[in-house]
C-alpha cells in the first residue's frame, strides 16, 4: 500500500496539482485548527459533538475540510472546547 504523503510528494511536482493544494491552503489550515482545539480539550469527536449538540459525523466532516462552517458553528466549537473564537485578517 503506497502512502498518502509520498504520492502527494510525487504529485506536488505537477504545477495545476500544486496550484489547486496551495488554493486549499486555508481550508486545511482551519480543519487542522479544528482538530487542535479538540485535542487539546481532550475531546473525541463524539464527546465534541454531545457538547455542540451535534451528530459526531458532523464534527467529521468539519475536521475533514469536507464543509465550511459558519461563524456560529466556529463559536459552538470554541464554547465547546473551552476556548476563544478569533477571526482575522491579515495582509495578502
Amino acid at each position: 500500500m503506497t502512502k498518502v504523503s509520498k504520492l502527494h510528494r510525487g504529485w506536488a511536482e505537477d504545477p495545476e496539482y500544486r496550484q489547486a493544494y496551495d488554493e486549499l491552503a486555508p481550508e486545511f489550515a482551519l480543519a487542522q485548527t479544528l482538530i487542535e482545539a479538540r485535542t487539546r480539550a481532550d475531546l473525541t469527536q463524539a464527546e465534541l459533538a454531545r457538547r455542540m449538540q451535534t451528530t459526531q459525523s458532523t464534527v467529521a466532516r468539519l475536521e475533514s475540510g469536507r464543509i465550511h462552517p459558519s461563524t456560529r458553528t466556529l463559536e459552538r466549537i470554541a464554547r465547546a472546547t473551552g476556548t476563544h473564537l478569533r477571526i482575522s485578517f491579515e495582509p495578502a
